[in-house]
């Protein structure tokens, strides 16, 4: 997804420039894209936990105040799936997607879901768990957040984790059924074969392995998934892991 800046110092930046945080899983999928590609890029680590992302500065690169953002050439790219998928068509070898239609269309699904499910289910989860206890914001910052987000969903979000009284538990329960139901997916599909979609690594891995990584953080329950663990013991041995998110954040 392409976004009209209204911080124009964006558009005057030349080449990958990524804005991005350290814990951030959209932000790994990013960053592994790039590292596969061995693309140049620059780096504008935001620190969330000293709010480096809630500023107006940010805000008028992205408008919802989230990472990544990419920039390239000057133009802002949001929405972390559609970035590594923007990525991979504008640079593409090596090639990211499979080479069959049906395949590739697979492989779309896989990423459409991680967007899909990522504030309803990972970041309630991951919030409930962990985040929220790290990220707490003061009344001042409370305000400065309001004052700058118009997203409605992250805007209910924020209010109900900075309430004291956390998310629901109906909702933190919908959200680990979910992830337990999409779990039991990637396992029947490993158990087939090597990758999420076929054999062959594509983004769907990239945009899936975050995942695996934030949420053990948290203790989600992998040991149910043998073949899910061996995937993603295999994925942690490339050098895009170990450069696009180990270096960045050693432990969730």
């Amino acid at each position: 997804m392409i976004v009209t800046p209204t911080n124009k110092s964006a558009t005057r930046l030349e080449g990958l420039h990524l804005f991005h945080a350290d814990m951030s899983n959209c932000s790994m999928r990013v960053r592994m894209t790039l590292e596969e590609k061995d693309l140049p890029w620059t780096s504008h680590h935001l620190d969330l936990r000293k709010k480096e992302a809630v500023t107006p500065e940010y805000f008028g690169i992205h408008p919802k105040g989230l990472v990544p953002a990419l920039v390239h050439d000057g133009v802002v790219h949001i929405e972390s799936n559609e970035i590594i998928e923007y990525l991979d068509e504008t640079f593409p070898d090596p090639p990211l997607q499979p080479e069959a239609e049906e395949e590739r269309q697979e492989m779309r699904k896989w990423l459409r879901t991680a967007t899909e499910i990522h504030v309803p289910a990972v970041k309630t989860l991951i919030y409930t768990r962990k985040i929220a206890k790290v990220l707490r914001k003061n009344e001042a910052e409370d305000a400065r957040y309001r004052s700058l987000q118009r997203d409605p969903e992250l805007l209910a979000f924020h209010a109900a984790t900075t309430s004291g009284n956390g998310l629901p538990k109906e909702k933190v329960e919908k959200a680990e059924e979910t992830l337990l139901r999409l779990f039991d997916k990637a396992e029947a599909e490993l158990a087939r074969h090597e990758w999420l979609v076929g054999d062959r690594f594509s983004l769907a891995d990239i945009s899936w392995v975050p995942l695996h990584f934030t949420l053990t953080g948290v203790d989600f329950p992998f040991d149910r998934y043998p073949h899910v663990s061996a995937w993603a013991d295999t994925i942690r041995k490339r050098p895009s892991f170990q450069e696009g998110i180990l270096r960045w954040c050693a432990k969730f």
